[in-house]
């Protein structure tokens, strides 16, 4: 692991964070297609963060806490922006927020239980992302897709609903294995 701050990936990371209010100030001007450039900007980082963390050998335990960080950031904005400008349904911002606040409640109880955090996501929860990253990319960028993808957001949607609550779902059942096996090696002290 390494304990440096300043390494490629952390810095594509946190430039991720930079990006969410650009890609929020077009989506609130109703720019889709310039919240698009900025989002596929932020998705690109995303890839190549990780992806270089693992090629240069600059994984660090700052990065593993910043990405989903970003991750969560950029998605939670953007999809509460399209959900309140009718783009996206409601209910599917209700689920990736519910599985989110699930996930941050579990991660701050384990915190709180053992004293310590380590941050591994789940493939559903890897899964989940994605989709979220490819429906948002395709709805800001419906003005370059074909009418046939534009008549698939319906599934596109509920695909995406249904992986997040299959993720917050994983989550709640990691943490309670989690849970039971650190409470039968470490009995509560009455």
């Amino acid at each position: 692991m390494d304990n440096r701050l300043y390494t490629i990936p952390n810095l594509l990371t946190l430039g991720r964070f930079v990006l969410v209010p650009f890609v929020a100030w077009r989506l609130l001007e109703g720019d889709l297609p310039g919240a698009f450039v900025y989002f596929v900007i932020a998705a690109i980082t995303d890839f190549f963060d990780g992806y270089l963390a693992r090629l240069l050998n600059q994984k660090s335990a700052l990065g593993a806490w910043l990405d989903p960080l970003a991750d969560k950031a950029m998605l939670l904005t953007v999809i509460l922006l399209l959900a309140d400008h009718g783009l996206l349904p409601v209910w599917l911002a209700l689920i990736v927020v519910l599985r989110d606040v699930t996930v941050l409640v579990g991660a701050a109880a384990w915190l709180h239980l053992t004293g310590h955090l380590d941050v591994s996501p789940t493939l559903g929860g890897k899964v989940a992302t994605f989709a979220e990253f490819v429906l948002i990319s395709l709805l800001l960028g419906q003005h370059l897709l074909s009418a046939q993808i534009v008549m698939a957001f319906p599934l596109l949607i509920l695909i995406t609903a249904a992986l997040a609550a299959f993720s917050g779902t994983q989550y709640v059942w990691r943490w309670t294995l989690k849970t039971r096996a650190w409470l039968k090696t470490h009995p509560p002290s009455r």
